[in-house]
């Protein structure tokens, strides 16, 4: 049985994206676009509002004595 590698690769923008997939294509390299987002979108929703209220203005800032 041959062993399957997985590569994981992060583009930053569509123009990556369509470089990887053309260099996969290229070499018959079978690959997948994963379409889910491995966070809960309510979570992602609450850690941006967080950003923007701190950008805002909202925030403060705790120092650590550690």
């Amino acid at each position: 049985m041959k062993t399957q590698n997985i590569l994981i690769a992060h583009p930053s923008d569509e123009k990556e994206l369509s470089v990887i997939k053309a260099f996969f294509e290229a070499l018959k390299i079978k690959f997948e676009i994963a379409q889910d987002s491995p966070y809960d979108p309510e979570f992602v929703a609450k850690i941006e509002r967080g950003r923007e209220d701190y950008r805002s203005g909202k925030g403060i800032k705790i120092t650590s004595f550690f």
